[in-house]
């Protein structure tokens, strides 16, 4: 949504109209969730996609004519012989995708722009569909920290649809289609809304300045988390030596753990890299404390029984024990530190996604992408 939203606008600023494509809805196995986004200029710029290839022609073909006629568009896309090929999904699954020329409010657009990724809830309301209201469809709510810009038309549904929109950023989904009366009123099908929220940054704190480290780094922030390194090593825990991650911090682990502030959640990792006795019992500890989502340690299996050992010595539960993944990482045979952080983030998405073992799709039976994964 970063790249989409800079793109429209610069075009805007540029005084070239464009539009917006939003996945809204799905059904089956369709190829992205609800929020991916696509931008398209009056001269036929291209920015985002909605579904890997399947439809991103005639989603341009609709948005150019969006921008003549300058009035939104819903429009499904699904499964069909006598598509399948064309603009259909060959993957059986369905998409609803909205259409809008491109008019938010430009501090709106730019806040909600320099909220992305930071620590707290962001979002866009639209309005898709009102069978009465004081608004029409395309109306838009941002969200973007602590203020809001733009309007639904009343000041009742704004209240009500920005504590959704807060609500529903706070979930894995990120996205919901709700319907209310014309005050916010539940219950009503007065007016439909897509919420599309941002939920802060994840967060991923890297235990041990090493190589393995630096490649872990660098492959969560293409899943989008935000990396802290840290380590007690001064000479080792330096930004040359780690450009990837957000930010390096010199100092006991376990301390800095227990010093954050929000306190991890379940949308947040700690991977402990170091073979250090003096740092993994009391990092790992501190994590279990501060409630990590995932929570994983590397080590031989030799080097894995003893830390058990000391962890249970040191009061650590088995039900706590149980929580911490290690050795790390899937067995994918990774031996290089890319291959390793490979391994660790796949173990990661395994365990927020709730996968059934990270088995190959091709040894599996059944929808690829299970309702609610």
């Amino acid at each position: 949504m970063r790249a989409v939203l800079a793109a429209l606008r610069a075009w805007d600023a540029a005084g070239l109209p464009g539009a917006l494509a939003r996945v809204v809805a799905t059904e089956g196995s369709s190829p992205r969730d609800p929020g991916a986004a696509m931008a398209v200029s009056a001269d036929g710029g291209v920015v985002g996609s909605l579904s890997g290839g399947c439809v991103e022609a005639a989603v341009v073909e609709d948005a150019l004519d969006v921008l003549e006629r300058r009035v939104p568009r819903r429009r499904r896309f699904g499964y069909s012989d006598a598509d399948a090929l064309g603009i259909g999904l060959t993957c059986g699954g369905e998409l609803d995708v909205y259409i809008e020329p491109y008019r938010w409010p430009a501090a709106g657009a730019d806040a909600l722009l320099g909220a992305l990724g930071g620590s707290s809830p962001s979002g866009v309301a639209t309005l898709l569909e009102a069978a009465r209201g004081p608004a029409g469809a395309g109306a838009a709510l941002i969200l973007a920290g602590d203020t809001t810009f733009g309007s639904l038309g009343d000041a009742e549904l704004d209240r009500v649809v920005g504590r959704d929109l807060v609500a529903v950023a706070d979930t894995a989904s990120a996205s919901a289609v709700r319907r209310y009366g014309c005050r916010g009123e539940a219950l009503q099908e007065d007016v439909t809304i897509f919420l599309q929220g941002f939920a802060p940054a994840r967060r991923l704190v890297v235990v041990g300045a090493t190589d393995f480290a630096a490649a872990l780094c660098a492959q969560a922030k293409l899943l989008g988390y935000h990396v802290t390194v840290c380590d007690a090593r001064a000479a080792f825990a330096t930004a040359a030596r780690l450009p990837a991650a957000d930010e390096v911090v010199v100092d006991w682990p376990d301390r800095h753990l227990s010093a954050l502030e929000p306190a991890l959640g379940p949308r947040d990792a700690v991977c402990v890299l170091s073979h250090d006795p003096k740092f993994d019992v009391p990092a790992l500890r501190a994590a279990l404390a501060q409630g990590a989502g995932y929570i994983g340690a590397m080590g031989s299996r030799r080097t894995v029984a003893d830390r058990r050992a000391r962890l249970a010595a040191a009061g650590v539960d088995a039900a706590a024990l149980a929580r911490i993944r290690m050795p790390i990482g899937l067995d994918l045979g990774a031996r290089t530190p890319a291959e390793t952080a490979v391994s660790i983030c796949a173990e990661m998405i395994l365990t927020g996604r709730g996968g059934v073992g990270g088995l190959p799709l091709s040894a599996g039976a059944g929808p690829i992408h299970p309702a609610g994964a």
